[in-house]
C-alpha cells in the first residue's frame, strides 16, 4: 500500500498551509508538535516538515521545531527549507532530522548536490523537483532552473539518489486532484526513483487511485487542514499499511 506522509509546514513556529507556494494566501493551523503527535499516536512513521521561513531566508529558521518533534521520538522527519550550504545541511542532522529535502541548490549546482548525496549518505537526500507545466522551478517558484528534469535525475539516480519528491505547482494547495499521469511516467521511465506524489490531493479516493497505480508515498497536507481527509482516515490507512 502507499505510505501517506502527513505534512507540517512552519511560519513563525506554527504550522500553516499555502495555496501554490503563495506565502499571501497562509492559514494557521496550530501548534506543530501538538500536530506531530496526534500523526504519531495515530500511527504516522514519518513526517514532510518544511521550514517556509528557512526558504525564505535561505537557512533553517524553525530548528526549536524540528528538535521538538524530533525529541517525540517517534517520527522520521523529512525536512525541507533553507538548506543552501552544508552547514545548513549539519544543523538539521543534528536537530534531528532522518531526511533533508533539496530542491533549488540540487537544480543549480548538482555537483554539491552529488557531494552530499556521498558525504550524508544518498539514502538520506531527497530531490526535491518543483514542476509547472513540465517546467523544473527554483528559488521559491520563480526561475526556469538551467537543466531540465530528466536530465537532473538521470544524473543523480547514477549518483545514488533513490527518492525524488516532485510537486506539480499548479496543483498544490488546490484540492483538485494529483497529476496522476505525471507520476505514472516518471516512475516508468526510472524505475530505481522513488517518487513521492505532492500536490493536490484531496480525498481518500485520490489516495487509492495513486496506490492503484503502484505508486510508493504521498505527502497529505491541505486535504487532512481542510476535513477532506480525517485523522480516522489516516489511522485506518497506516494500520492497515
Amino acid at each position: 500500500m502507499i505510505e501517506l506522509i502527513p505534512a507540517i509546514d512552519l511560519i513563525g513556529g506554527r504550522a500553516v498551509r499555502l495555496s501554490k507556494g503563495d506565502y499571501s494566501t497562509a492559514r494557521e493551523y496550530g501548534d506543530p508538535l501538538e500536530m506531530a503527535r496526534l500523526f504519531a499516536d495515530n500511527g504516522a512513521r514519518r513526517l514532510h516538515l518544511v521550514d517556509l521561513d528557512g526558504a525564505k531566508a535561505s537557512r533553517p529558521s524553525n530548528l526549536r521545531t524540528l528538535e521538538a518533534i524530533a525529541g517525540l521520538g517517534t517520527l522520521d522527519i523529512e525536512w525541507g527549507g533553507g538548506l543552501k550550504s552544508r552547514e545548513a545541511l549539519q544543523s538539521v542532522v543534528d536537530a534531528g532530522a532522518a531526511y533533508m529535502i533539496i530542491g533549488s541548490l540540487a537544480a543549480m549546482k548538482p555537483d554539491v548536490f552529488e557531494s552530499w548525496l556521498s558525504e550524508f549518505g544518498a539514502g538520506r537526500m531527497i530531490f526535491g523537483a518543483d514542476i509547472l507545466d513540465g517546467v523544473l522551478r527554483v528559488n521559491g517558484w520563480t526561475e526556469s532552473a538551467p537543466a531540465g528534469l530528466y536530465e537532473l535525475l538521470e544524473r543523480f539516480s547514477a549518483a545514488g539518489l533513490t527518492r525524488v519528491i516532485c510537486t506539480d505547482i499548479s496543483r498544490d494547495g488546490m484540492l483538485g486532484g494529483p497529476s496522476s499521469l505525471m507520476y505514472r511516467d516518471l516512475a516508468a521511465g526510472f524505475p530505481s526513483l522513488e517518487f513521492t506524489v505532492s500536490g493536490g490531493i484531496s480525498s481518500m479516493e485520490d489516495i487509492r487511485t495513486l496506490d492503484r497505480m503502484g505508486l510508493p508515498s504521498a505527502i497529505v497536507g491541505k486535504a487532512f487542514y481542510e476535513g477532506h481527509i480525517t485523522i480516522d482516515d489516516l489511522r485506518k490507512w497506516w494500520k492497515a499499511n
